[in-house]
């Protein structure tokens, strides 16, 4: 059974402990766990303010202050060979020197990076990205058009190989609808759901246009709105109450504990956003999960989670008429037979089965084709 170590060098700037890491981010033990169910023998390595060892449903967890640099860190080095790992899966692609000390301490562990939503850096900076690179056998993306402008940027070259891996997976299910609406108290036919930041990113005015313009064919449409930061706060209030189409038909629900967010989730007939860009997508994940079909951006990793839009529909960014007329055919279809769709969907994609499966499958063809790590600079980042 091949051995992984999943490595976070994220350093909590709140000096949480483990257990509240753990709650905080909880694809860290999403991703170990999706890959544990694989067959897959994984340790987490966290850098943490505090230290615990211990085991929770199959997967081992060391967390450990790492220091800095590492070359000064008197325990990670020990801890990483005593494990005597096959493979090195890093999350984040900015942790130059980390991987190149990684590179130099375990030579022949082949080192998988995984993309947090990076961009490609700028000129003056590609010489240290480059130099990381060469140190990966491997670098996973939700999306394999996300790695093609660090190619064009001679970031990324042969032999290091690309894979496309969803960033993580969703513990949240389905529900009764009509249950869910009791409970929450939502309404409209359909009831959209909006879960993100009202920041130009996510582009609420943009969704907010198309909703007042598909309000003519859908008169019974109500939009839910639950965010945590909200940097247009005032400029999206402002939208809604100058426009007759959207006054009384947009709720601003704010932020929400987790748990709600998956009522809402099974209570909404559609769910919406306007991203420009992500990562991944976590809140189109958990939609997935809970059978409520996404009418999303046509970005690459809105693409990639919907099947090119087999489920759900996909619209141009800043395209409010596109959005208007991308409701409209999604409301047109049978909401049973939608969701029934979506959750087959998630089930195949993007579960915990599914997202192990994939792991499983990069680890095993970077073990299978020698694809260790190449000589870089361990500080030249």
């Amino acid at each position: 059974m091949p051995h992984v170590i999943q490595i976070g060098f994220f350093d909590d700037p709140q000096r949480r402990g483990p257990e509240e890491l753990l709650r905080a981010w909880s694809t860290l033990a999403d991703v170990a766990e999706s890959a544990h169910s694989a067959g897959l023998d994984i340790t987490v390595v966290q850098a943490c303010a505090h230290r615990a060892q211990f085991e929770r449903h199959g997967v081992h967890y060391r967390f450990l202050p790492f220091g800095f640099p590492l070359t000064a860190a008197p325990e990670l080095a020990p801890l990483l060979r005593e494990l005597r790992p096959d493979v090195l899966h890093v999350h984040g692609l900015d942790f130059h020197r980390e991987v190149a000390w990684l590179a130099a301490s375990l030579p022949h562990v082949p080192i998988i990076l995984q993309d947090h939503a990076s961009r490609v850096p700028r000129w003056w900076r590609r010489r240290s990205w480059r130099r990381t690179m060469r140190c990966a056998a491997g670098v996973a993306f939700c999306s394999l058009a996300q790695s093609d402008p660090f190619a064009r940027a001679g970031i990324i070259a042969a032999p290091t190989q690309r894979y496309a891996i969803p960033e993580s997976t969703s513990r949240f299910s389905p529900g009764d609808p009509l249950a869910a609406r009791r409970l929450t108290g939502i309404e409209g036919e359909p009831a959209l759901l909006w879960v993100g930041h009202l920041d130009a990113n996510k582009d609420p005015l943009t969704i907010l246009a198309g909703v007042s313009a598909a309000v003519a064919e859908l008169p019974n449409l109500r939009l839910y709105c639950c965010f945590g930061t909200a940097p247009l706060g005032a400029t999206v209030e402002e939208r809604i109450n100058s426009d007759p189409m959207l006054r009384g038909r947009v709720t601003l629900l704010g932020r929400v504990p987790h748990e709600r967010v998956e009522e809402l989730m099974r209570a909404a007939d559609l769910f919406v956003l306007g991203s420009h860009r992500e990562g991944s997508g976590y809140s189109v994940i958990e939609a997935l999960a809970c059978g409520l079909p996404p009418v999303v951006t046509d970005i690459p990793s809105y693409r990639e989670l919907t099947a090119g839009g087999a489920v759900g529909e996909l619209w141009r960014c800043g395209d409010a008429a596109g959005l208007a007329a991308a409701l409209r055919r999604a409301a047109a279809r049978p909401g049973p037979l939608a969701r029934r769709a979506v959750l087959e969907h998630f089930e195949r994609e993007l579960s915990f089965s599914a997202l192990g499966r994939k792991l499983a499958a990069m680890y095993a063809d970077v073990i299978a084709n020698g694809r260790s790590t190449r000589p870089c600079v361990a500080h030249g980042a």
